[in-house]
Formats: structure tokens, sequence, C-alpha cells
């Protein structure tokens, strides 16, 4: 898979819905998160409202892999041809909105539709679909898809029982 999806996944798996766990907890975190994937430099600093942004334009992506609709914040992305003479976004400016701006332009590409959230409800990790026909649904069939299918089988046995009587002889 290309580079853009395996960011935009990073990106929005960096909060663990289920552990309830956020790697970008504050503006320090995400600085160095940027500075770790190459969007960000040294010197680069990150403020409050740059991380309102960062976490708004993860649960914007998170909403919109789940095709829902999503209000991502505006960030500085202007228009630019691509090597291969297609138009691309391409981020504006320097420093963390620039990192920002540069998940928000990988999200746009051809590996979107492969790119989806988890259907299992107290997960919700991003994952890319590499299934032939991508129809993949859960993150981890052994983990969440065996979740999902084991409350479905109980749920059905537990409408198919039928109450009982007493198995003690009465005469």
């Amino acid at each position: 898979m290309p580079f853009s999806a395996e960011l935009v996944r990073d990106f929005v798996n960096t909060y663990d819905v289920e552990a309830d766990a956020d790697e970008l907890s504050s503006p320090a975190e995400l600085a160095l998160w940027l500075r770790d994937r190459g969007l960000s430099g040294p010197g680069d600093r990150a403020g409050d409202d740059d991380l309102l942004t960062a976490l708004a334009l993860r649960e914007g992506l998170r909403a919109a892999l789940r095709r829902e609709r999503a209000d991502l914040p505006a960030l500085p992305l202007t228009v630019g041809v691509g090597g291969d003479g297609l138009p691309e976004l391409v981020p504006a400016g320097e420093g963390v909105r620039a990192g920002l701006s540069a998940i928000a332009a990988a999200s746009v590409g051809a590996s979107w539709d492969r790119l989806k959230v988890c259907a299992e409800g107290t997960c919700q990790r991003a994952f890319i679909d590499s299934s032939r026909n991508r129809s993949r649904s859960w993150c981890s069939m052994r983990v969440c898809g065996n979740r999902t299918k084991t409350r479905a089988y109980r749920a059905r046995k537990r409408g198919s029982r039928r109450l009982q009587g007493s198995n003690t002889d009465t005469v």
C-alpha cells in the first residue's frame, strides 16, 4: 500500500478507542509524532490550537472512514500538478500545520477506498483492507471479528432456546 494510506491509518490510530489511550495528549506529543514521520522539523513546536486542529482532523478522518459525514478543519493546502500530470493537494506553509496538511492531503488519493475503520463498535481502529474484493470488516478477525461473531451466535442461541420443564417424574 502507498505511504499515504499508512500515514492516514497511523494518524487515526493515535487514539485507541477501546483503551481510551491517546498518543496525542499534548502539543509536545503532537510535534514529536509529526517529527518522527518527517512531517515537521526538529525546531517546530505545536501549540494548543495545533493540537485541537489535529484532534479534529483525526476524528473527522475516522468518521469519513466510517463513510459518515465529516467536517474537517481548514488546513492550508494548495492544488498542484503531480509527476503523472494529475492534480494533487500539496501542503502549504511550514511547521506543524504543514505536517497536518500533509496528512489531510494524503487522505485524498487512490488508496482511500482501501482504508476502513473496524466494524467492531468498541474498537474503531483504522486498517488497510488488502482483500481482493475489499470486503474486510474488522481490523483483526481473531479479535474483533471473533467478538462480533460470538455475540451474534450467542444472541441467536438465546433467542432459540425453549423453556423446558423439570426432568423429575411426578406420579
